[in-house]
């Protein structure tokens, strides 16, 4: 069988088959993660899509970094601009859930490191629960200006203003970070 599939298209449900390169699972269905030839080998139950050009998705137990794209209540969502150290151009996005809702993990442009934890409903779910993960870099809120980090807050020494955040044991010690400045 070998048809054009686009990403997002479903190739067949988890229990009739697996999932290869350029698949995933959403947790019911393997579908097409990149535009190609769908290629199913019936001996092995496995779907693949051949394409030229490969779209990053992250694993389970990958590393990403990338910047806080949107913050709610419950959860934050993330833009992936590093997956495992490798640059990533897919412009695929995580969420990060927050089980203590009054508390603020980060905000919106700020850098963080996250652990990839699952693939479910067609979202990828990350987690910030580990002391070298969480904010590597944000500026003030207030004035945007350069901030200290401390325990589980940042303070900016030109306004005084402080704000909660995910401090990593990391912050400000990544390579990429002067091409920023």
């Amino acid at each position: 069988m070998n048809d054009f599939v686009l990403p997002g298209d479903k190739i067949g449900f988890i229990e009739e088959i697996g999932s290869g390169s350029n698949t995933f699972d959403d947790g019911d269905t393997i579908r097409a993660s990149t535009a190609g030839i769908l290629i199913i080998d019936k001996k092995a139950k496995l779907a693949q899509v051949e394409n030229g050009k490969q779209l990053s998705i992250p694993k389970k137990g990958d590393i990403v970094i990338g910047s806080v794209s949107a913050v709610l209540s419950s959860m934050i969502a993330v833009v992936i601009h590093y997956i495992n150290g490798k640059p990533n151009h897919s412009g695929v996005e995580c969420i990060c859930q927050n089980p203590d809702k009054r508390r603020i993990l980060a905000r919106v442009n700020d850098i963080v490191a996250l652990r990839i934890e699952a693939h479910l409903n067609g979202a990828i779910h990350a987690t910030m629960d580990e002391p070298e993960l969480g904010v590597l870099f944000t500026k003030c809120n207030s004035c945007a200006g350069s901030v200290v980090p401390l325990r589980d807050r940042v303070k900016c020494p030109n306004c005084g203003y402080m704000e909660e955040r995910k401090i990593s044991s990391n912050y400000e010690k990544a390579d990429f970070l002067k091409l920023r400045e």
